[in-house]
């Protein structure tokens, strides 16, 4: 008899999680009333586990680096089975510094890096603008870093969308409320509008909202806001650069990641980092500062045009490795608390959750991401 899989939240994480279980032949139906929207939807789409690499974090940077080395094979597979590009951008990254303070920042990441044996390129700012002439004057040095490409969020959600409606993955526009159990085992969902749906393992994947869909979550995913802007390049402007750009200016983190449809000239600039709960009210002074920070490192973008402003709320967890796993109930599945990395983690999180629902050990880097880490034993018997 098929099993059923029902998994709550149609963003990258619930789609490929769905993609995957179709493939080895679950009965998957997700539910979301907006799918392909929220974090997703206005992500950076950087995959960037060594730029994004901080002391303290070594489990989410082997995490990092195990999903990004899956995603040519990934990004390949599911262009195919769409019959549509999944966006990838192969392009790597450089890490921009403008003062003093922001170059010691940026020669203590990269002598941590080579400590754990991932060295990066050391440059100054001429050799930066020689590998990107968009970058400016105020720029005194950087890092480049060409193994953390990045990749089209957007062309990425729709693809993901074609390959789960090929598969027989059902899309239900309805929010789920609750998962339900009889206290020790998933019996389904209780959706919004008081239906109750039927299931045999449930995927918890709704983003910032996971913590609110069963009690044994409650309290391990929070919002973190986050503000982004979409600019266009404007005939007569400077062309984008080809490669991800971060920058630290004067201790503030910025970047710009291109879009490389042909023809478009499109940068995503962000992010802004905020804790105030579910709010994607989009700020005067969040556009302010990031055009700010944005047009110091790429002086050219005074000539785009600002085409969007958005918020989107990202998933944090304690700390700051994601939820990928068993928890609570039986038939009860974690597949969020990504943070910054939700784009990044896609394809090691579909893995994980694919090997989960066959009871096959999950990939040695997903270790860490047990959600019972949070829970004790007598909370995941009770």
């Amino acid at each position: 008899m098929t099993r059923r899989l029902a998994v709550a939240g149609a963003g990258a994480i619930g789609l490929s999680v769905a993609r995957e279980a179709a493939h080895a032949g679950w009965a998957v139906t997700v539910f979301d009333p907006a799918p392909g929207s929220g974090a997703s939807w206005v992500a950076g789409g950087m995959l960037a586990p060594v730029t994004e690499a901080w002391p303290g974090e070594e489990d989410l940077l082997a995490l990092g680096l195990d999903s990004v080395a899956r995603w040519p094979e990934f990004a390949a597979a599911l262009s195919a089975e769409a019959g549509t590009d999944a966006g990838l951008h192969p392009a790597g990254t450089v890490v921009a510094a403008t003062g003093s303070g922001d170059r010691d920042e940026l020669t203590a990441l990269a002598g941590y890096l080579e400590s754990l044996g991932r060295p990066v390129q050391r440059l100054t700012g001429r050799e930066l603008r020689r590998l990107e002439p968009a970058i400016g004057p105020d720029v005194r040095g950087g890092l480049s870093v060409p193994g953390d490409p990045s990749v089209d969020n957007r062309r990425l959600l729709a693809a993901l969308r074609a390959a789960c409606g090929r598969a027989g993955v059902t899309v239900d526009e309805r929010a789920v409320a609750a998962v339900r159990d009889d206290g020790a085992r998933v019996t389904g969902l209780r959706l919004a509008d008081g239906t109750e749906v039927a299931a045999d393992v449930v995927v918890v994947a709704a983003g910032a909202h996971s913590s609110s869909l069963h009690p044994v979550l409650e309290g391990l995913v929070r919002p973190v806001k986050g503000e982004v802007l979409r600019l266009t390049r404007r005939p007569g402007a400077l062309p984008p650069p080809a490669r991800t750009v971060r920058a630290l200016v004067d201790g503030r983190p910025v970047y710009a990641v291109p879009r490389v449809l042909p023809g478009h000239g499109d940068l995503v600039v962000g992010a802004t980092t905020a804790e105030n709960g579910f709010d994607t009210d989009v700020t005067v002074g969040g556009v302010r500062d990031l055009l700010r920070d944005a047009e110091r490192i790429l002086p050219g973008i005074a000539e785009y045009a600002l085409t969007e402003s958005a918020a989107g709320l990202r998933p944090g967890s304690r700390d700051n490795v994601p939820l990928i796993g068993r928890i609570g109930p039986e038939g009860l599945i974690a597949a969020t608390g990504h943070g910054r990395n939700g784009m990044l983690l896609v394809p090691v999180t579909a893995a994980a959750v694919a090997a989960v629902l066959r009871d096959a050990a999950v990939p040695d880097a997903v270790r860490a991401a047990d959600p019972r880490r949070f829970t004790s034993v007598a909370a995941e018997r009770s």
